[in-house]
């Protein structure tokens, strides 16, 4: 096997060694969305398709190398409805997931549907995977599943067929059906189940595993190859106990890896499933961080080869030594960068690597193991090339109770020895996190001469559950202290100056953001709230029409109405900034509406913008580049002009 790496056409070391003076960038360099994304390899090796994004439209690109021919086989402009993830099904044929806004008796929300789309057929070209049987004189018409598009096995072996499951024949209850890939047939595989909401299959195909809540109760079901029947394995109540998370079997169907507590973090475990008490081995942990990430497979023996983990150098970690001693060979060839193989051919000797660094945004590159050889295909920020970024550090602080907060700080540009705006930005979720790496918006408000900080605040993912059990009945109390201790920290610690920064943040993080302008006016300046939480209460009303109702109820706790912005609004004395998507399908446009009406009643200096067709995620590229500079004139206005870049 050969693994010395010849690089060609490599720009990305270029960027690294750049030392050029700061300048102001257009809002586009950073606000578009990126030019390209999701480059993956054809099971062949002799194609790639990805993501383009140009001028607001979202496209498939799909380039064969041999023929020297490139088509764009999905397009959407991202209003009516948006690309998500695809997947080769074999060399001839994408599947594409496609999500839209939909209101459907009354309730707004998103619905899925997976498109199968021909590459090399004239006669055909895009046509749905699966669709609800119409009524016939013996049969009702089946339901109309929210989501179509549900993917639980390839068979890249059979790439003719796909094992998907939904629930067309009872709400919520999803079967298992083979799809014939090229006629629509299926067969079902396991009919829906009361409380099953997801299945999984082990590498011989076979449904192994069924999971499932009742109210708040979590529980799985096992399909046992000895007795040929299913039997319960674990069940807890969601949120009192850490979570067991199935990952998937190994090539041995006795054999589950699951992700579970391990000494106060999230590790993984591999578990015999055929003994009665489920002995577990230690497969991977962290003593300091969660192992968030899911599983990575061989393609070409199908067994288990690594672990995601976002705390790794690379984000991965391999069990197996001829991969990690691959991605050495990498690393050695691109150093200081980020480096991860996205896609493998089926034999896995060619492959698509994406590089970046703190301050470089990512590239493609197309490997061949067997010439040694890595080409530059595709960047994701060119307007952003040979670029000087500041990048992410990570620091850590001490809550004013002691415990240790850790976060990121991108520097501002420009701040020469001037004291310099700031920005805390708190994530959403909340149970989520912050990693270093590079970070569009981040790097936009320091080119614009802030220093923003990115806190891992208590109630964040990726530090244990006891850590991230304090999200839980807890909005509005030590979480928001830590926002408020960061920006202290911040102030005390770097070059900034603590009278001028803002707090910005999108769905929990507008909750933080419009919490922080109630209660902390004497640490933050201003308020910026994108997709905001106001209201706890409306939040837990919009949620009894949908599954989740029970665990929304048991997250929000009792003190919703003392614990909701819009109920403090007579207490906000700092200017507020609402920015919202009319057709969000995460947190309701209500959220921003009501409040910004209950802040003109007020008579509170504040300005509100909606989006026409704008969902959660700012994933229209228009919303986001409005978005942006709604924001810069905000902060512009509020805690100062940015300082003269040097």
């Amino acid at each position: 096997m050969k693994d010395f790496i010849n690089l060609t056409l490599l720009c990305l070391t270029c960027t690294l060694s750049f030392t050029g003076k700061a300048e102001i960038l257009p809002v586009e360099a950073f606000g578009r969305l990126p030019a390209t994304q999701s480059v993956k390899l054809s099971p062949s090796g002799e194609s790639i398709a990805y993501v383009v994004n140009d001028k607001g439209m979202s496209m498939i690109g799909v380039t064969n190398f041999v023929l020297r021919k490139t088509q764009y086989i999905l397009r959407t402009d991202n209003d009516k409805f948006k690309i998500g993830g695809y997947y080769w099904a074999n060399d001839d044929m994408i599947l594409a997931s496609s999500s839209y806004p939909v209101l459907r008796n009354g309730i707004a929300h998103t619905e899925s549907r997976l498109l199968k789309v021909y590459l090399n057929n004239k006669e055909k070209s895009i046509e749905p995977v699966i669709s609800p049987r119409p009524r016939s004189y013996y049969k009702k018409a089946e339901h109309v599943a929210q989501f179509q598009d549900n993917i639980i096995d390839l068979i890249p072996e059979d790439p003719d067929h796909i094992i998907m499951s939904v629930d067309f024949e009872l709400p919520n209850h999803p079967s298992v059906y083979k799809i014939a890939l090229n006629d629509g047939k299926r067969e079902r595989l396991v009919k829906g189940r009361k409380n099953i909401s997801g299945w999984l299959t082990d590498q011989q195909h076979r449904v192994r595993l069924g999971f499932g809540r009742d109210g708040t109760q979590i529980f799985y079901r096992l399909f046992d190859l000895t007795t040929n029947e299913w039997r319960n394995i674990w069940e807890y109540e969601i949120f009192d106990a850490p979570d067991i998370t199935p990952l998937g079997f190994g090539l041995d169907p006795n054999i589950l890896y699951i992700r579970a507590d391990h000494q106060g973090r999230y590790a993984i475990f591999r578990v015999d499933v055929s003994k009665a008490d489920l002995p577990r081995e230690l497969a991977l942990a962290d003593p300091k961080y969660d192992i968030e990430g899911g599983l990575i497979y061989s393609k070409k023996n199908r067994d288990v080869i690594g672990v995601y983990h976002g705390e790794e150098s690379d984000g991965k970690f391999y069990f197996d030594q001829s991969y990690a001693k691959f991605q050495k060979a990498i690393n050695k060839s691109l150093p200081s960068s980020y480096n991860n193989v996205r896609s493998f051919s089926q034999d896995e000797r060619k492959y698509i690597l994406y590089s970046s660094s703190a301050k470089v945004p990512g590239g493609y590159y197309f490997g061949d193991r067997d010439k040694g050889s890595l080409e530059f295909l595709l960047e994701e920020y060119p307007m952003l090339s040979n670029k000087p970024l500041s990048g992410k550090e990570r620091i850590s602080f001490k809550a004013r109770d002691g415990l240790k907060i850790e976060g990121y700080v991108t520097k501002a540009q420009g701040e020469g020895n001037v004291q310099s705006p700031a920005i805390i930005l708190p994530h959403g979720g909340p149970m989520a996190r912050d990693y270093g790496g590079f970070d569009w918006m981040a790097e936009f408000f320091a080119n614009r001469g802030y220093t923003v900080l990115q806190p891992n605040f208590r109630g964040s993912s990726g530090y244990g559950f006891a850590f991230e059990m304090e999200a839980i009945q807890k909005y509005g109390g030590a979480m928001q202290d830590d926002l408020q201790d960061a920006a202290n920290w911040l102030a005390n610690t770097y070059n900034v100056d603590k009278n001028r920064v803002c707090i910005v943040g999108g769905s929990y993080g507008g909750y933080a953001a419009l919490m922080a302008a109630a209660t902390q006016q004497s640490t933050f300046s201003c308020a910026v709230s994108f997709a905001g939480v106001a209201d706890l209460e409306l939040a837990l009303i919009k949620s009894r029409k949908f599954t989740n109702h029970d665990i929304a109820k048991k997250q929000f706790g009792e003190n919703q109405e003392e614990n909701s912005p819009i109920n403090l609004v007579e207490k906000i004395s700092i200017p507020v900034l609402l920015l919202h998507g009319d057709k969000d399908r995460v947190v309701s446009v209500d959220h921003s509406r009501n409040m910004a009406s209950k802040l003109d009643w007020h008579d509170k200096n504040f300005e509100y913008i909606e989006f026409e067709n704008g969902n959660h995620h700012l994933q229209i590229e228009k919303h986001r580049l409005a978005a942006l500079t709604a924001i810069e004139k905000f902060l512009n206005k509020h805690i100062g002009k940015p300082l003269p870049v040097l």
